[in-house]
């Protein structure tokens, strides 16, 4: 139900489910998390991009199999939600390699915030993206209250979690969910172009970017400094940064290896 490959130095994951609209069963989302961890350690994979078959990106956590309401011991919702999506959510954001976004159809619930967790958003034409919980009297998981004030202010989030209405994609760019809309036929193709051209960089450099990016709106700006300052720090004793002033240097273009 995932499938995997990698190309051209990017892991591509995708979810094939598209009878159930790839909504996530425990061993799917396992499995995610098992690649993007990997993906971090492996030399040789330089970019990632989560991307689906069918109709649809993810329709959210595939909620059959659980127990009933009746049978749960305080404390195993929480669990659940903690070693579930939030380890979902959690995988992408530390993935050492930038992580894109292909999303193809609908993205619901978890299925959206696995999206919106991602470095880059691309969306085709015709995705759209709910926040399905208010819908099913739940509370957001997967880091949806976390995620969506940071990348659209609190009252966008709210008004998006309030209502489950579904969003277009034109709409999400609009609105900074959503990097850029393409349709359907260019999707795959403008990932790819996107992911390659990362897998190229410095990946060092972009790794440290994305660890500083993520904490800056967490930290204030004595701690933003002093991380930067460490993180230049760590990278100047890269290949990759060698290159790349060597290169200016010698007015050539670089070339960038990834260590």
């Amino acid at each position: 139900m995932i499938l995997h490959s990698t190309d051209n130095a990017v892991s591509w994951i995708t979810l094939n489910r598209p009878e159930a609209m790839n909504a996530l069963t425990w061993d799917q989302r396992e499995r995610v998390i098992a690649l993007l961890t990997g993906a971090s350690a492996d030399p040789a994979v330089r970019a990632v991009v989560i991307t689906a078959r069918g109709r649809g990106f993810c329709a959210g956590a595939d909620l059959r199999g659980g127990p009933p309401a009746g049978e749960r011991v305080a404390g195993d919702v929480a669990r659940t939600i903690r070693l579930g999506a939030q380890r979902l959510i959690a995988a992408v954001l530390d993935c050492e390699k930038p992580v894109i976004a292909a999303v193809n159809g609908t993205a619901a619930g978890i299925g959206a915030h696995l999206a919106f967790a991602c470095d880059l958003v691309l969306a085709a034409e015709p995705a759209r993206f709910i926040e399905v919980f208010v819908r099913r009297g739940l509370v957001p998981d997967g880091g949806g209250a976390h995620l969506l004030p940071r990348l659209v202010g609190p009252q966008r989030a709210k008004e998006l979690m309030f209502f489950g209405d579904a969003l277009t994609a034109a709409d999400a760019e609009r609105i900074g969910l959503v990097n850029r809309v393409v349709p359907p036929d260019d999707l795959e193709k403008t990932a790819r172009e996107w992911a390659e051209r990362l897998a190229a960089g410095p990946t060092r450099a972009l790794a440290l970017t994305k660890q500083l990016v993520n904490a800056s709106l967490d930290t204030d700006r004595a701690t933003a400094f002093a991380a930067e300052a460490a993180a230049q720090e760590i990278n100047m004793t890269t290949a990759d940064a060698v290159e790349g002033v060597t290169s200016f240097v010698e007015r050539r273009a670089p070339r960038f290896e990834g260590r």
